[in-house]
């Protein structure tokens, strides 16, 4: 048995197959979106020289951005998922609350209607002045903040509570976005949660900064990072046990059912109160990344927890908090790769669970395992290319090959033969190496992405199945190539490469034989 084949999966192949079924199944859950919507602005310019005026950087500004910001940025990230977003808060009668406005409406999938107009307040926005060093190196130099941090009039208060109600019929969960620049408030904070619990809908919060929990009283996630758990449990916040006992006061002072705390490159810690068949407190790892910028990770987070806790699963059961929380660990892992609060789509996360399954597993897949995961390489329209051969003894001439091969399309899955299929092609003092080892050699390769082995003659079965759009061959093949005839019904085409003189595995053999019979003195 090949040795890298593994009969039963590991714990986190089995959870990287489940999480990318739920999140190809999920439907488009609708979230009543709830909080401080804002403006970014973006001003980027080459920062070359010092003022002579005064010890600060010129800027020569070359570009200038606006996006959604705040509960903004998660109604973009829901966009991005699929889901269709009800946004209720205030922004200011001006020119940046109108720019907000157009930015979202032309999201799909997102409803403004219940953005309301507060002409006593600006609307929340933050610039960031972005210098690029050596015209390309992002780095944000300064920011500057436009907003007042007062609570809501009550009258635009109860506006917003009455608006929330109505939405409540058109929803599936409901999201809660604090900022703490006055729309959650004390009291329109539990108004919503009030009414989505006797509307069955269940409430997530991304908290403030801040102590004052009981505006929370009674949702059913809340995700806090570790400072603000600490701020709002009052105590030092230094490790698991810590996480666990402040967790576990919150949730029994405020009655919340889940506390997710975000943790950076540590991952999360999921805190359950009421279910006795889960773990009650549960550290979830996260793969460590090169963090580029940390903005909107945290929006892009409750976006994905959003559309996980209202959703409708198609052909697989609905999902546990804790898979929840790993999918959203995804989502916010590849938005710190960016810069800036930008938008993660589904089809880019997919892209990411893939990636990381066929991590865990390697390159060896049996046949069925290899059309279950070019299924997918079908969807995104990548080109496959096959190869194939015994490979015994890696010699530059192999080298050459594959990277020939590769360079022909997206994805290349190399064929080898079994022992006992060399042994009939090439008699019984072959194969040098078994095809444990040649399939780890041929794995190791970047170039290669997928390795099977087959028992046949010829590889005729693999390539009907694969039907690759690319089936590559050395010139030195006698007579038609196997599976050239299928290939090219199908659509495919066979290309041959030019192969150097003298390089392959049977002169390597009689060059080794040779000079051991000679001792080895002859020259080189």
């Amino acid at each position: 048995m090949y040795r890298y084949r593994r009969a039963n999966y590991r714990k986190d192949e089995i959870m990287s197959d489940r999480l990318i079924e739920l999140l190809k199944n999920v439907g488009a859950t609708r979230v009543a979106l709830v909080g401080d919507f804002m403006l970014d602005h973006y001003t980027y310019g080459n920062a070359e020289r010092l003022s002579p005026e005064a010890p600060v950087v010129v800027l020569n500004v070359i570009e200038r951005q606006q996006r959604p910001g705040g509960a903004g940025s998660v109604a973009a990230d829901l966009s991005a998922l699929g889901a269709k977003v009800i946004c209720l808060g205030a922004i200011g009668d001006d020119a940046n609350g109108r720019l907000l406005r157009d930015k979202l409406a032309i999201l799909p999938g997102v409803d403004i209607a219940g953005l309301l107009v507060d002409p006593h307040r600006p609307t929340t926005s933050k610039e960031r002045i972005i210098g690029l060093a050596q015209h390309r190196h992002r780095q944000q130099l300064m920011r500057i903040d436009e907003e007042q941090r007062n609570d809501m009039t009550a009258e635009l208060g109860e506006q917003l509570i009455e608006r929330f109600c109505a939405s409540l019929l058109h929803c599936d969960v409901v999201c809660l976005q604090d900022y703490g620049k006055g729309v959650l408030d004390d009291i329109n904070c539990q108004a919503i949660i009030k009414a989505a619990q006797q509307a069955g809908k269940r409430v997530i919060v991304d908290p403030a900064a801040t102590a004052k929990y009981e505006r929370y009283r009674g949702a059913w996630m809340i995700k806090p990072n570790r400072r603000e758990l600490g701020l709002a449990a009052g105590m030092a916040i230094d490790g698991e046990p810590s996480w666990r006992t402040a967790a576990a006061k919150l949730a029994e002072d405020y009655d919340l059912t889940y506390i997710t705390v975000t943790l950076d490159k540590e991952g999360a810690y999921l805190y359950q109160r009421l279910d006795a068949s889960q773990p009650r407190g549960e550290r979830l790892a996260t793969r460590a990344r090169t963090v580029y910028d940390v903005t909107g990770a945290g929006d892009m987070m409750l976006a994905m927890l959003g559309l996980l806790a209202g959703g409708s699963f198609t052909g697989v059961a609905a999902p546990t908090a804790a898979e929840m929380v790993r999918l959203a660990n995804v989502a916010g892992g590849l938005e710190v790769e960016r810069f800036g609060s930008t938008a993660i789509s589904r089809d880019e996360i997919l892209d990411e669970l893939v990636r990381e399954r066929h991590g865990q597993r390697g390159k060896y897949r049996s046949l069925d395992g290899l059309i279950t995961d070019l299924s997918w390489h079908r969807q995104q329209n990548h080109k496959v290319v096959f190869t194939n051969g015994c490979f015994d003894i890696l010699h530059p001439g192999h080298i050459k090959l594959l990277h020939f091969a590769k360079a022909q399309g997206d994805v290349l899955i190399v064929a080898i033969n079994s022992d006992r299929s060399v042994r009939a092609l090439k008699g019984s003092t072959r194969p040098i190496l078994k095809q444990d080892d040649r399939a780890a050699l041929i794995g190791a390769l970047e170039a290669v992405d997928y390795v099977i082995i087959f028992d046949e003659e010829t590889p005729q079965k693999i390539i009907e199945a694969v039907c690759p759009d690319v089936l590559i061959k050395g010139t030195d093949w006698q007579g038609n190539v196997v599976g050239q005839e299928w290939v090219e019904a199908h659509g495919g085409q066979v290309v041959l490469m030019p192969l150097e003189p003298g390089k392959s595995t049977t002169n390597i053999i009689a060059q080794v034989l040779e000079r051991y019979n000679t001792g080895g003195n002859e020259e080189r």
